[in-house]
């Protein structure tokens, strides 16, 4: 076997191997502490759409002007979504607060 042949057989191999990867992404969904039901369940379907695809989701509760006083209706959202996703998802990163947002990360969970 000549080196010419087996260095092109080794570049199609690793173009295979490309090809099957696939690109894990991070979606964000945003919530406000007020966010009524109608819009958490369109916000939850898409959640639900990203982490089918396989994506990784980060979660932000955004507060405005003087709702950053109540931080537990935040965290209360939170924890709302967190029981919605369980059976499809994990949390990643617990809620912390980055400035006027509160954000958690979840994940896909493996698919048997």
């Amino acid at each position: 076997m000549d080196y010419g042949k087996f260095v092109y057989q080794q570049q199609k191999k690793k173009h295979e191997a490309k090809k099957k990867q696939k690109q894990v992404q991070v979606k964000e969904v945003k919530f406000r502490p007020g966010t009524e039901q109608g819009d958490y369940d369109v916000k939850m379907r898409n959640l639900m759409k990203f982490l089918d695809n396989g994506d990784r989701v980060k979660v932000t509760i955004w507060f405005r002007g003087r709702e950053i006083t109540h931080k537990e209706l935040g965290m209360r959202m939170l924890e709302r979504v967190r029981e919605d996703i369980k059976e499809v998802a994990s949390v990643e990163q617990m809620p912390k607060m980055e400035g006027r947002q509160l954000q958690m990360m979840v994940a896909p969970t493996k698919k048997q």
